[in-house]
Order: structure tokens, then C-alpha cells, then sequence
């Protein structure tokens, strides 16, 4: 991982120069990831827009780093109570990796919001950037990640219950303990997801950037629909969200 702060933007256009061109194996390993930002595979007709070259899409992150980070954490500040709010934006320079972003928390319980060097090449433009940045920031605003525990922990002792009561051997409980809380992790995932692009939706327009511009970004990702048990909801009631969101501003 490289922190962002003190970045030298030379070196990070090098870098990100070297990412290209971009993979699409897994995302990040890291703590309770969230938000990953899939991409549309290259000739689909979402895929029209040209990438930045190299140094445009290292000085464009560089400049939604300065004016969106603020932002988000008086916002943070400004609807929470005792959080931490002092944000650390990180890059994972890690070469392979799909375009990706995620926030989680360190250590101290900071929050960290990260970003892969692909989806860095991957956006178009700073608005799609500020709105990446301020969705994740909205997750941990909204708490999304204790939240996320919480409902695991439930499921997994519910299911555990339903095993034992079943007259499920250990093995059985485990898996039923394993299975529930993978379905409580999920179940309000899609709900945490729209609520993050809502509060994307507003840090970015208070830094200045156009929420629906840069929600333009999921036009070139695939569209997970209603799928069982999936993470995100779909792509056209995001942007929904969004202009709904945007028009209330």
C-alpha cells in the first residue's frame, strides 16, 4: 500500500503507467473490503470513453485527494458522533489487480479508504473519481461496517441454532453457523451500497465535482441485477439513487 500524502506525482504516473495494461484477476486482500468496482470487459459499447493518459490520471487523483478528503471528513464530522473522521486515503500499487475500491479501518481505528492502480487508470474523469471516493467514505460514515458484523454474528448463531436444532452433527452446525453469516453479511449489503452512493452523492457535490457525471462510471461496469446473495444492487437503480439524491441537493 502507498499513502497518498506527500505522493510524488511523477513517480505515480510511472507507476500507474506500469499497471496498464489493466487486469482483471481479484480484488485486494485486505480487512472487510467493501464497495469493490468492477469493469466492463474492453470493446463493450459502455467502453467509448478514452482512458486519461498515465500522468492526466495521476494528477486527476491527486487533485480529488485535496478537495474531496476535506470535505468528506467535515461531513463525517458534521453527522456522526464521536467517529473517527480523520481519513487516510491509500493506493494499492500491487501490479494485477482488478479496478477496485474499498474502505475499512486500521489498526486504531482509523478509516482507510483504498484505491487500486488500475481503477486510478480506469476513471475517466475527476468526477468519476470524487464520487468513487466520496461512496466509500459515505460506508464508513454510515457505520456500514460494524453494521455488516453485527448481522453476520446474528446470522451465524442463528444458523448454528437451526443446525443443532435439526439434529445437525458439529460439522453440520458449523456449516450452518458459516452459511448464516455469510447471509447476514449480505443481507443489507445492497441497502449499505445505495446508502453509500447517497452520501457519495453529496460529499461530492460539495466539493464541487457532478455526482451524475460521475456516476457515468457505471455504465462501463457489468450489471449485477438481482442476483441471490449478491453485494450490490442494480446498476440502474444506483444511478436512480443517485439523480434522486443530486436533485434534492
Amino acid at each position: 500500500m502507498r499513502a497518498v500524502s506527500g505522493l510524488c506525482l511523477g513517480l505515480f504516473a510511472l507507476i500507474l503507467a506500469a499497471c496498464e495494461p489493466v487486469a482483471t484477476g481479484p480484488g485486494p486482500a485486505g480487512p472487510a473490503p467493501t464497495a469493490p468496482v468492477p469493469r466492463m470487459p474492453p470493446g463493450d459499447a459502455g467502453d467509448v470513453v478514452p482512458r486519461a493518459t498515465a500522468q492526466v490520471a495521476a494528477r486527476n487523483f491527486v487533485d480529488v485527494i485535496d478537495r474531496v478528503e476535506p470535505v468528506a471528513e467535515s461531513f463525517c464530522r458534521s453527522q456522526t458522533t464521536g467517529m473517527n473522521c480523520d481519513f487516510a486515503i491509500v493506493v494499492d500499487d500491487r501490479q494485477g489487480l482488478a479496478p477496485n475500491a474499498f474502505q475499512t479501518v486500521d489498526s486504531s481505528g482509523r478509516p482507510v479508504v483504498g484505491f487500486t492502480l488500475s481503477l486510478i487508470a480506469e476513471a475517466r474523469n475527476q468526477d468519476e473519481l470524487a464520487f468513487i471516493l466520496g461512496h466509500e467514505a459515505g460506508h464508513h460514515i454510515a457505520g456500514h461496517l460494524s453494521r455488516s458484523r453485527d448481522a453476520a454474528v446474528t446470522g451465524a448463531i442463528l444458523g448454528g441454532i437451526l443446525a443443532s436444532v435439526g439434529g445437525g452433527d458439529a460439522a453440520a452446525v458449523r456449516s450452518g453457523q458459516q452459511f448464516g453469516a455469510q447471509l447476514g453479511a449480505r443481507r443489507y449489503s445492497k441497502d449499505f451500497e445505495l446508502e453509500a452512493d447517497s452520501l457519495g452523492t453529496i460529499i461530492a457535490a460539495r466539493a464541487g465535482y457532478d455526482p451524475l457525471r460521475g456516476a457515468e462510471f457505471f455504465a462501463r461496469s457489468p450489471d449485477p441485477g438481482n442476483e441471490f446473495l449478491g453485494t450490490h444492487p442494480p446498476n440502474a437503480e444506483r444511478i436512480a439513487t443517485v439523480r434522486r439524491t443530486a436533485a434534492g441537493l
